[in-house]
């Protein structure tokens, strides 16, 4: 049977695997500075026999790459594969930054290296399949950056990368119950806004001109000087946080978190500063309410420019849209993880699980494991219990833009339990480990790559079953149609943090 073959080919190449996904997890590369890892994934890719276009839809380390065999369906996966600042932590059961590292640098936590080699495994493993057993089709798999920013899914999807595709499956290691083995049902995630205003002082100048006798430059050091853009952004940051009760009413889960992009204004003088970042992202049910937050954002960036004297300038990062059920696809993949089953840990994963336990201050369990890594959850049944803490009218949660995707071709949302520690609390670096050590994350990248070949397969084989998914998926769509929403380029000139080369070597921008 074809999937038996996709099943041989992953046991065949689970030491590649691992060696794979411990090269992405040591790379750790933050959102849109995935240079090392995007190269990576495109070499292998054409090594495999795939079509590559680099850099697509302006996306310096996005790719798409396709592969096809005779006239068929085209089944779409993805991989991600960027990294979050100040999560810096080696692939140890202690407290370690990677080597040559500080703990600031960039790190994986969800984490992506595995993600995006879980789909690898299934594109290859399927390919395998289909070449084996003559079966004609195709299969896409998109690289998609920034992720943490809801980056590239938006750019992808208004530049049609999901056009044509009879299916897309997405898959996510996890751990956030009851999401643990499973399949979303119903309440998929919600949209996501991201943005930066930049704010400059272009005229200090002109702040307060003095009268006769004054200093012949406005920055003296015995004259006022202009607030500068940090001003600015100071009062921007500490605004927007008092009023953001005031943004939306008190009911369904939302949230806005700010980050503060580097521009590089160390100096010993007392010139105002010319130029400052700030970041919003905000996770909402729909899109609606992600539009209030932002005009009362407008609103309070030009009043804090007016303020200080400064301009004031808005780049946007996502735009990604609420996500959209398919249940005909879901029961496919929950009828795969059923037939492959929950990530089986050794004697030797969990020896290295009751280590971390010990080196954060925690009594090692003969059970160190949550019990939900290795059992499965039906969809129905998850989606009962995370309806429990949400209104009724409220239809998605949380964010994540594989939702984009949603709106282009039927899609399945897949959750493969990633190891978490039983007790706790743990501190950060705890998790981060369990999920580059390779014989703890290595049981999630096979299962997922299984089940993700299996489900390809079904869909590449079954006509009836493909038809099914995308009559529904047509029937949701017309019925509440939302258009791709990424009307901006890739921010890809913004100060995101990176890693640098300089004589004195390697080094993560940031010194810590």
């Amino acid at each position: 049977m074809s999937k038996d073959t996709a099943d041989r080919w992953i046991a065949d190449h689970a030491g590649d695997l691992s060696a794979w996904c411990a090269r992405i997890f040591d790379y750790g590369e933050p959102a849109w500075r995935e240079y090392r890892s995007a190269e990576w994934y495109v070499a292998r890719l054409r090594e495999e026999g795939f079509e590559v276009e680099e850099g697509s839809a302006g996306m310096p380390t996005a790719f798409c790459a396709r592969w096809s065999q005779g006239d068929g369906p085209m089944i779409g996966m993805y991989a991600e594969y960027d990294a979050v600042p100040a999560n810096c932590q080696a692939p140890v059961p202690w407290e370690a930054p990677r080597e040559g590292l500080g703990p600031l640098a960039a790190g994986h936590t969800d984490p992506h290296s595995a993600l995006g080699m879980g789909a690898l495994a299934g594109v290859l493993a399927t390919k395998a399949a289909m070449q084996a057993h003559g079966i004609p089709g195709g299969l896409q798999i998109t690289g998609e950056p920034a992720e943490k920013v809801r980056g590239s899914k938006p750019l992808h999807a208004a530049a049609g990368y999901y056009d044509g595709l009879a299916a897309m499956l997405s898959w996510h290691p996890f751990y956030m119950l009851p999401l643990c083995n499973t399949v979303r049902w119903d309440t998929h995630c919600g949209a996501a806004y991201a943005f930066v205003y930049r704010f400059r002082c272009e005229a200090p100048q002109t702040w307060m001109q003095g009268g006769e006798g004054a200093p012949p430059i406005p920055q003296s050091h015995s004259d006022v000087r202009a607030p500068g853009a940090n001003d600015a952004l100071v009062m921007m940051y500490q605004m927007g946080r008092s009023l953001r009760e005031s943004m939306l009413p008190h009911r369904g889960g939302w949230s806005v978190s700010e980050a503060i992009l580097s521009t590089g204004q160390a100096t010993a003088d007392n010139l105002p500063a010319r130029q400052a970042d700030l970041q919003y992202l905000m996770r909402v049910p729909d899109l609606q309410m992600a539009e209030q937050i932002t005009a009362q954002l407008d609103r309070l960036a030009e009043h804090v420019a007016q303020v200080t004297g400064c301009t004031v300038e808005t780049i946007w990062v996502s735009k990604s849209r609420p996500g959209l059920p398919n249940h005909a696809l879901a029961e496919l993949a929950w009828e795969a993880l059923q037939d492959v089953g929950a990530p089986d840990y050794s004697t030797e994963a969990l020896d290295l699980a009751r280590q971390v336990q010990t080196a954060c201050g925690a009594e090692a369990t003969d059970d160190p494991l949550i019990p939900e890594c290795s059992r499965l959850i039906a969809p129905q049944e998850a989606e009962a219990i995370l309806r429990r803490d949400l209104p009724p009218a409220q239809l998605n949660s949380t964010s994540d833009d594989y939702t984009d995707m949603c709106w282009h071709a039927p899609t399945a949302r897949i959750y493969i339990g990633r190891p978490a520690l039983r007790g706790g609390p743990y501190p950060p670096w705890a998790m981060n480990a369990l999920g580059g050590i390779p014989q703890l994350i290595d049981p999630s990248v096979q299962t997922a790559g299984r089940v993700l070949s299996r489900t390809a397969l079904r869909l590449l084989t079954d006509e009836t079953a493909r038809a099914t998914c995308w009559t529904e998926f047509e029937e949701r769509r017309t019925a509440n149609p939302i258009p791709p929403l990424a009307d901006y380029p890739a921010p890809v000139d913004l100060p995101w943090p990176e890693y640098v080369t300089t004589a004195r070597g390697r080094h993560w921008h940031i010194p810590g």
